[in-house]
């Protein structure tokens, strides 16, 4: 019998052994969640413990999908991948509040170039480009506060606020399990804005990522890179 911390922080059991196996295989803990055994004050990870390990280090997959505080006993395929058009809204959710977060830089850059414009004359990049230094202390507050957040629902429920609002997930591989702060965020976010930040090749990995939603696995270029895949919540 253990005791687990869910991925809202709250503490769960104690709950058989085969409890904690269904829950992993249904991607609601994994191998770094913390648990301790009945009868000890020591909290360890459940790879930690013999009865989680397996040889080859991918948690066992019992299909038993029950959720913290349920106890739903029934057999479970793997999730079902998200659709198209589903991933198409998440994403574009997710690229508005971006969008808004950019507001004020937008806003200060018209300020400064509105009267040239309506008198017909254009600003050159260059003076475009100083303005726009200047201005984006203005939204780094906002982008850096959508950031956290977006970095907390992903590393804790694998959900940005746009999957959130179309019922998706980021599960990591093997085993559909929680995908956490790596996989979800670093991996999968973060490193591949760093990469389309590079004139002209960003552009051409930022199409050939989108590109690849299309094949049999419906999974991007940074799903590949990250391990992980989207599936129905």
């Amino acid at each position: 019998m253990f005791t687990i911390i869910g991925g809202d922080g709250k503490e769960y059991g104690p709950v058989s052994t085969d409890q904690i196996r269904g829950w992993i295989s249904a991607g609601r803990a994994d191998l770094d969640t913390k648990a301790r055994a009945v009868g000890s004050e020591e909290w360890r990870q459940l790879g930690d413990y013999a009865e989680f390990s397996s040889p080859d280090g991918a948690p066992p997959v019992l299909g038993v999908p029950v959720g913290f505080g349920e106890a739903t006993a029934s057999a479970t395929a793997a999730p079902d991948s998200a659709g198209l058009g589903l991933r198409f809204g998440a994403a574009l959710v997710d690229g508005v509040l971006k969008s808004l977060c950019w507001l004020p830089t937008g806003a200060a850059i018209w300020q400064a170039f509105a009267s040239d414009i309506m008198a017909g004359q254009q600003p050159s990049p260059s003076q475009v480009m100083t303005v726009m230094n200047g201005a984006m202390m203005k939204s780094l507050p906002l982008l850096l506060v959508l950031a956290a957040v977006q970095g907390v629902l992903l590393a804790r429920r694998g959900q940005s606020i746009g999957k959130i609002l179309c019922g998706l997930r980021i599960v990591r591989l093997p085993g559909n399990v929680q995908a956490g702060l790596v996989h979800a965020f670093l991996l999968r976010g973060t490193t591949i804005w760093v990469i389309e930040q590079i004139p002209v090749l960003g552009g051409l990995f930022w199409l050939i990522d989108v590109c690849f939603i299309f094949g049999e696995e419906r999974r991007c270029v940074h799903d590949y890179i990250a391990s992980t895949r989207v599936v129905k919540a």
